[in-house]
């Protein structure tokens, strides 16, 4: 069985910052899901996580990943250590060397590339140092900023996957965009 690797270093472009997911990000967490009230729509959840949830998520962190299940990768910007979104990598399939990425952006900083960025170097990790031949985004056809983003970072469209999954008690359509090594 294959895991995702915590980061001996942070991983950086000069502007931003992915870091291991850390509790002390919490307050920042709570604050972006109260300073967006559809932020837990745009991540796939019923509602928004409580702190108590948010614990529980980094404590189970570090065994996730060993058992290859997921990575929270937390974004923070160049010279700070405020936790400003964050990268999670899951949904591996380590015998076919693919896995699923997702992200969030508190309302504050988004619409200045940090998305892009932040696409960028998670996707160039798990293609990497995580061995997987193929990451797979997921974004409801109506997430333009997500999808531009994406195509910005280097993820290609692949099409339009009709009544793909069940959000919030409805199926739902989602664009299906990948990023393989040769895109890097």
């Amino acid at each position: 069985m294959s895991s995702f690797p915590a980061l001996a270093e942070p991983l950086s472009d000069g502007h931003l910052v992915l870091r291991d997911y850390v509790e002390r990000d919490i307050p920042e967490i709570l604050i972006a899901y109260q300073d967006d009230p559809r932020l837990h729509l745009l991540t796939g959840e019923n509602r928004p996580p409580s702190g108590a949830e948010l614990g529980s998520r980094a404590e189970r962190e570090p065994a996730a990943r060993a058992a290859g299940e997921q990575a929270t990768l937390s974004i923070v910007q160049a010279g700070s250590d405020t936790c400003r979104g964050q990268v999670r990598v899951g949904g591996a399939d380590w015998d076919n060397a693919r896995a699923q990425l997702a992200i969030w952006l508190a309302p504050q900083v988004r619409r200045h590339g940090l998305g892009r960025r932040a696409l960028r170097l998670a996707g160039g990790w798990v293609l990497g140092a995580c061995h997987m031949a193929r990451l797979e985004m997921l974004a409801e056809p109506d997430n333009a900023a997500l999808i531009a983003a994406a195509a910005a970072a280097g993820f290609v469209h692949e099409g339009l996957l009709r009544g793909y999954e069940r959000r919030r008690g409805n199926r739902v359509d989602v664009v299906v965009m990948s990023l393989i090594p040769a895109d890097l």
